[in-house]
């Protein structure tokens, strides 16, 4: 049996990275987001909805469309797909923790974020994480290990 090609974790990087970029297109599209006449570069007053559901800006899709296009160089790479979904995963959390402790109508909510953008973010960084300790644990095989080997000493050797 052959050594995979690539590890989980590399497959897991280019699932999420292809996911966020389309997230980030969809929301320029007509028909999958609604009021897109209304669509603001940033600010919370954006009355364009993914979906019919999730509130979006200009910003927030620009964000999704280079974080997932950032995950497709790094997916290449053990090292490199790890530390895309940690990376991405603390950021995902980060705009969770934005969205739910920054009050909106203040001046420092420039990005249009409601519940269910709140819930995506905290679920998509819970899993970038997850999926980054778990299958991140595995044995690296594009690293060698050295083979030297340690001649076990008897009791009746002179040193």
């Amino acid at each position: 049996m052959s050594a995979p090609k690539y590890m989980a974790v590399q497959g897991a990087a280019m699932i999420m990275a292809t996911a966020l970029a389309a997230i980030g297109v969809l929301g320029f599209l007509p028909g999958v987001t609604t009021h897109l006449d209304q669509l603001t570069w940033a600010g919370q007053r954006s009355g364009a909805m993914l979906f019919g559901t999730f509130a979006v800006s200009a910003l927030l899709n620009l964000v999704h469309v280079v974080i997932g296009l950032v995950g497709f160089p790094l997916a290449r790479s053990y090292a490199g797909a790890r530390a895309y979904l940690l990376g991405a995963g603390v950021i995902y959390v980060a705009l969770w923790l934005y969205g739910a402790f920054v009050e909106r109508g203040s001046d420092a909510h420039v990005i249009p974020l409601n519940t269910a953008d709140n819930l995506l973010h905290i679920g998509l960084g819970g899993v970038m994480l997850l999926l980054a300790v778990t299958l991140g644990g595995q044995h690296d095989p594009t690293k060698r290990r050295s083979r030297v080997r340690q001649r076990p000493s008897t009791a009746g050797e002179a040193t």
